[in-house]
């Protein structure tokens, strides 16, 4: 791909979704970020390019977003994204699903160096999504997961950046896994989904612990649980977007803009105020990523 800002990416959809964008929330009074979102990939029912996101996200409070990538397009992406906005930061990494992918034909090594390769441009400020899929991967392909993980968490310390992890149905070898190796100074559950004796045994270990807006969802008590006893110095927020729109939103296209409401209810499940909780989360954000950018957009 010679020219990353051309990559797009369309979401599946077979028309059972309403694809409207949903209305925007009142605006936060103290700013935040959106931890971790995939805005290369085309929603809704007129999709947004990467400025109208991030206004859209500015004019309710929300500043800056960390831009994830899954496979080697879309790390790119990510990284001219940031490259090109100030209000982005990007993660770049193999998702566990590509890696079997790449494994197959020979070329996981190969995908994998080039992610060392934009991990060191100076806006890259992280190492992700990487970790491990049980629910989608089983038998032969977890070998190459397994690789993958322990190659991205080098990558992580190599260049000192953060690393953001996708656990799904697999916590016990994820933290296997990161107490084998050692995992890097920053590492990040992204779209935590473990309950609250996860959520001790990780804030325990300075991991930290990213909510998404399936935090609101009727059916996601563990997830209220593991939030409740999570020291809110270890909470991140993020939308995973376009995915996990939350309540009362749940279904429709999700985006930065929205994250007022998972903010929010975590504030309210906490019983604090939401401009502590804000501000907490936007110290915590900075603490992993380090400063989005003092200049003004372009």
């Amino acid at each position: 791909m010679s020219d990353p800002s051309s990559y797009v990416r369309e979401r599946h959809n077979d028309g059972s979704r309403d694809v409207r964008w949903p209305q925007a929330p009142e605006p936060l009074a103290v700013a935040v970020y959106d931890n971790h979102c995939h805005l290369e990939i085309a929603d809704g029912d007129a999709p947004l390019t990467l400025g109208e996101q991030l206004d859209r996200a500015a004019a309710v409070g929300v500043i800056g977003v960390v831009q994830a990538g899954g496979d080697i397009e879309s790390s790119r992406w990510s990284a001219w994204a940031a490259a090109s906005d100030p209000r982005v930061l990007a993660a770049v990494a193999i998702h566990p699903n590509e890696a079997p992918v790449y494994a197959e034909v020979g070329k996981l090594d190969e995908a994998i160096a080039v992610i060392d390769e934009l991990a060191a441009q100076p806006r890259v400020r992280a190492i992700g999504e990487t970790g491990l899929d049980f629910f989608r991967t089983s038998g032969e392909a977890l070998a190459p997961q397994h690789e993958s993980f322990e190659a991205h968490i080098a990558l992580a310390k190599k260049h000192a950046i953060a690393m953001q992890i996708h656990d799904r149905d697999a916590h016990d070898a994820v933290l296997e896994t990161l107490e084998r190796v050692g995992a890097p100074e920053r590492t990040v559950f992204h779209c935590f989904s473990g309950g609250a004796d996860m959520a001790r045994y990780s804030a325990d270990r300075g991991y930290y612990l990213s909510f998404a807006g399936n935090v609101t969802f009727k059916n996601a008590q563990n997830l209220r649980d593991a939030l409740a006893v999570t020291p809110l110095e270890r909470v991140l927020v993020e939308t995973d977007a376009p995915f996990l729109t939350p309540t009362p939103h749940r279904g429709r296209p999700n985006a930065p803009y929205l994250i007022p409401l998972t903010v929010r209810f975590i504030a309210a499940e906490l019983g604090l105020e939401v401009d502590e909780v804000c501000a907490q989360i936007a110290s915590n954000t900075l603490a992993v990523y380090g400063q989005f950018s003092d200049r003004p957009a372009s």
